[in-house]
């Protein structure tokens, strides 16, 4: 089926079904493209709420952060119905996130999940300046194995003033919450080796608008 005609109807069960995981990554990246160069499908949102008032079928589901520069929808140039969202500072799982996901995939029948950390992110500085607030401080703990893992020369700058050193830490907690998501829920592994649906890494880069997709 087309790409761009799949990007252009509101999902129902029949296109959901034709979509593959790849074919799914493939409709993320195309809306991308449209994002960037401002060229965005024309969607009658009003007619979609009617459309999707009785069922919905998205057709994958995106962990992001709370980041106000990435409305999930608008990047990837998506409507109403065709996509989960699951929005939370520094884009790690949790056991609800995780139920979530599950819900999404073997339920609704997503057909992907990415894991989307964004450049420049405040929860990722937060967590490399040891930032110590209330109950963000707990959060911000679920981002510290992704600081850790990052090796820096002696001497270098791990704060949130080295912005290179900052990003580093964001795709490598990217990384880390999809081996946690395989880890934690065997619902989706299986899914995952069956073939049913991809578990996909990318980065967002808040000064371009560019999403960039990796295994």
């Amino acid at each position: 089926m087309d790409t761009l005609n799949l990007n252009s109807i509101t999902q129902n069960a029949k296109s959901q079904s034709e979509i593959s995981p790849a074919l799914a990554v493939e409709l993320l990246k195309k809306g991308n493209e449209r994002f960037v160069k401002n060229n965005f499908i024309s969607r009658d949102y009003q007619s979609q709420i009617q459309q999707t008032s009785k069922g919905q079928y998205p057709f994958a589901a995106i962990v992001s952060c709370i980041d106000s520069r990435i409305p999930t929808e608008i990047v990837f140039d998506q409507g109403i119905g065709d996509i989960f969202n699951a929005r939370i500072a520094g884009n790690f799982v949790n056991e609800d996130i995780l139920g979530s996901l599950e819900f999404a995939c073997k339920l609704a029948g997503s057909k992907v999940i990415v894991v989307m950390g964004h450049t420049s992110c405040g929860a990722v500085k937060g967590a490399c300046d040891h930032a110590k607030l209330g109950n963000l401080t707990q959060m911000l703990d679920k981002i510290a194995p992704a600081v850790q893992a990052i090796k820096t020369a002696d001497g270098e700058d791990r704060s949130s003033k080295n912005i290179d050193f900052v990003n580093k830490v964001s795709k490598k907690n990217v990384e880390l919450t999809i081996e946690n998501i395989k880890k934690s829920s065997p619902v989706l592994k299986e899914m995952l080796d069956d073939g049913d649906i991809k578990i996909i890494g990318a980065m967002y880069d808040v000064a371009s608008g560019e999403v960039s997709f990796y295994n």
